[in-house]
């Protein structure tokens, strides 16, 4: 099982921006975390961060026929990316959306996620463990798929 994780703009300057909503935790946190993760639940993971919605909705197209399952925080784009959740849509790939913080508790704008609409579960305000939630959940639900 390999799954694709995918980080939109800004999410390469984590622990350096705004750390009262994003935390401490750098870039290089998450990436750790991720593979500690895939480790452990005995998967492969391939890692993608864009500050580029057209490279976001490249790779997301390229994962088609090769990955089982993607994890994506599409940061800013959740909230205007009518492009991303297309290209979600079109490979019909099971996939989460996770979000550091919780968007629920912040500006109005951001109560909006366009790339939600084409995700099983979405998990918010966990900060960095909000991407192993989401890969568990993933592995879970692609081994009941399988079975």
């Amino acid at each position: 099982m390999k799954i694709l994780v995918i980080n939109g703009p800004n999410l390469n300057m984590l622990g350096i921006r705004e750390p009262g909503i994003y935390g401490k935790n750098t870039f290089a946190d998450l990436l750790k975390l991720l593979e500690e993760t895939a480790q452990a639940e005995g998967i492969g993971i391939e890692q993608f961060q864009s500050n580029h919605e057209g490279a976001i909705v490249d790779k997301i197209q390229w994962a088609y026929g090769k990955v089982d399952g993607i994890v994506i925080n599409p940061a800013a784009y959740t909230h205007t990316s009518v492009a991303i959740l297309d290209a979600l849509k079109a490979v019909s790939i099971p996939a989460v959306e996770v979000h550091i913080s919780d968007v629920d508790s912040r500006e109005s704008f951001r109560q909006v996620s366009y790339a939600g609409l084409a995700c099983y579960k979405t998990i918010k305000g966990h900060g960095l463990e909000g991407y192993r939630e989401a890969i568990r959940y993933l592995v879970e639900l692609l081994g009941h798929r399988i079975s």
